[in-house]
């Protein structure tokens, strides 16, 4: 996952991104949110170092923690585009936890959900 020798660093915290499944960056690459050029170009956070993000994330194994403004709470959002956002970003977690354990054997073209549905049963347990 690293482009040099250190890693990618969290914009939060300092520290390294050391899994494609804690990656903001690579979750935002696979929703289609950015472009393959742009993973070198990006900042990089942890899933749980973004609550904004992370609030969306309905999956047993996730916590995050850190404390998000009450303005930025998806509670705050329209129901149909907040049940939207949590099916999305599930799905392109579900799709970091796969690549996690399959990316060797893909190229990075792939890594994108591509209006594909991640099914629960090929995510790794």
């Amino acid at each position: 996952m690293a482009h040099c020798d250190e890693g990618y660093l969290c914009q939060v915290c300092g520290e390294e991104v050391k899994r494609i499944d804690q990656s903001l960056l690579y979750l935002r690459y696979v929703l289609g949110w950015i472009t393959v050029d742009q993973l070198t170009k990006q900042p990089e956070a942890h899933l749980h170092c973004a609550p904004t993000f992370a609030q969306f994330i309905l999956d047993p194994d996730f916590h995050c923690d850190l404390p998000l403004d009450p303005a930025l709470c998806k509670q705050q959002l329209d129901a149909e585009f907040r049940q939207a956002r949590e099916t999305l970003i599930t799905a392109g977690y579900h799709r970091l936890k796969y690549l996690q354990k399959h990316r060797r054997s893909l190229s990075i073209t792939q890594y994108p959900i591509l209006n594909q549905v991640v099914s629960i049963d090929d995510t790794p347990s």
